[in-house]
């Protein structure tokens, strides 16, 4: 392998170096397009379904052999902790079995002809073939799950696909990559490419790419898509602001764990986090102070201690950020209630602020990091309002007994999913999962993914013998 120097991963609890690793230059990008390309345009070396469903099905199982191990490096290089990291990697091997039985389901349709008397005398129908070569650009905070998402969709749809994980979570991406591999993935098929953001810019634009995955930042994204080959399809997963409306009568004892859990699960670095917490205002001060309560309770440090409950962010400038914010909107006149403060140079309190004011950065943009805002409200539709008036939208939830209130906040939630007593930050593997508006574009969630990874091809076969 071409390269121009080492990326080094560290721990993103205490910056100790966990390894090195190749980057490779221009040529070594341009050689992994072109394999991928070569595979795709000779028909004869097309994988077929039955030996992709053997390959994975030996992945998964050799994946099962170590859970372990994958989920050590997964904490490890991202911060996650452990216990949350071991269900990320039981799920990313579930997401390799439902991709697996997704196969069969890559099917076209009859088309009806004879409905008209032009039509007469032919059989129409569609099949569905494999899109191109899919390139995709992972982001860190699944290190291991996501690339299932982004490559074992790809590939079991029949396409090649280069991946180019997160620069501070490659290892994870690394041993999938082996792991494929090992089941028996053909050489070229599932390429992993470490490079700079420059050429990873030229792998993702290059008119060879027929589909780009993308999970990040939606200011590199959208940069991204403006610059696709024409023709080019791709899918765009961003961040989102995840409101939850609270009406008068939820119940607390069911719904504070699942805020917590939502609002600080990874530290508050996922896309659906729980940041924006509308609650009507007769119960509003008791649950943003029990909130607060459990928040100071959780146990913040190493994520390879069993123990620990939220981990450090993935960068020490993320600390700071966030620390930023905070101030800013304790300044403005939020209540801080817990936290608001770091507790070292990697890890940030679990944070509860009431009432923060609409014009600061906690209100307006993603927080992505364990901060929680509380808002009081009495009238729900204006409540639903400020929920809405964020550019990002992804998922919301709702809390009540009341199935005509759900129904109605449902309804009005500008979001692609709305939970209904249960908090932003649920998802499944085979459900539609995904961002609207500023949040991205396209619906993520395996057998969505596969879908739009191949696309559909048309036969009409005409016969005097057909009525």
């Amino acid at each position: 392998m071409s390269t121009t120097h080492k990326l080094k991963v560290h721990s993103p609890f205490d910056q100790q170096l966990i390894k090195e690793l190749p980057m490779m230059d221009e040529a070594a990008v341009e050689k992994t397009l072109q394999t991928a390309y070569a595979l795709f345009q000779n028909q004869s070396a097309w994988i077929p379904a039955y030996k992709r469903i053997a390959i994975l099905e030996k992945a998964r199982q050799l994946m099962e052999g170590k859970v372990e191990e994958l989920t050590k490096t997964a904490a490890q290089e991202g911060g996650k902790p452990y216990k949350d990291s071991k269900v990320e990697v039981l799920r990313a091997i579930n997401g390799v079995k439902i991709a697996t039985e997704e196969i069969s389901q890559l099917k076209g349709e009859q088309v009806p002809m004879g409905i008209t008397e032009s039509s007469v005398n032919r059989l129409a129908f569609t099949i569905r073939e494999p899109i191109g070569v899919v390139a995709s650009i992972s982001a860190f905070n699944h290190p291991l799950n996501l690339i299932v998402h982004q490559t074992v969709t790809a590939f079991a749809a029949g396409c090649p696909v280069i991946i180019k994980p997160a620069s501070t979570t490659p290892l994870s991406c690394q041993a999938l990559v082996e792991i494929l591999k090992e089941a028996g993935v053909p050489e070229g098929w599932v390429q992993m490419v470490l490079c700079t953001n420059e050429l990873t810019e030229k792998l993702a634009t290059d008119k060879r790419v027929n589909f780009l995955s993308f999970i990040g930042s939606g200011k590199i994204g959208w940069y991204l898509k403006s610059k696709l080959a024409p023709g080019t399809r791709c899918a765009l997963e961003h961040g989102g602001a995840a409101p939850v409306i609270v009406a008068q009568d939820a119940v607390m004892e069911e719904m504070l764990p699942l805020l917590v859990k939502g609002g600080f699960y990874h530290a508050g670095q996922v896309c659906v986090s729980v940041q924006k917490v509308f609650v009507h205002e007769k119960i509003a001060r008791k649950l943003a102070q029990d909130l607060a309560e459990a928040a100071e309770k959780l146990k913040v440090g190493d994520p390879l201690d069993e123990a620990t409950e939220v981990g450090p962010l993935i960068r020490t400038g993320e600390v700071d950020r966030v620390e930023e914010w905070v101030k800013e909107a304790v300044d403005g006149g939020a209540e801080l209630l817990c936290g608001g403060k770091r507790i070292s140079d990697t890890c940030f309190a679990p944070t509860v602020l009431f009432n923060p004011p609409h014009d600061v950065r906690v209100s307006k943009e993603e927080i992505f990091g364990p901060v929680v805002c509380v808002y009081s409200y009495s009238d729900r539709d204006k409540a639903i309002e400020l929920a809405n008036s964020l550019e990002y939208h992804f998922q919301a939830a709702v809390f009540t007994k009341d199935i005509d209130l759900a129904l109605d906040t449902v309804q009005k939630l500008n979001a692609t999913a709305v939970m209904v007593n249960d908090h932003t930050a649920f998802r499944v593997d085979w459900m539609p999962f995904g961002g609207r508006d500023a949040s991205g574009e396209g619906l993520g969630g395996i057998p969505h993914s596969m879908q739009d990874m191949t696309r559909e091809k048309l036969m009409v076969f005409k016969s005097k013998l057909l009525s």
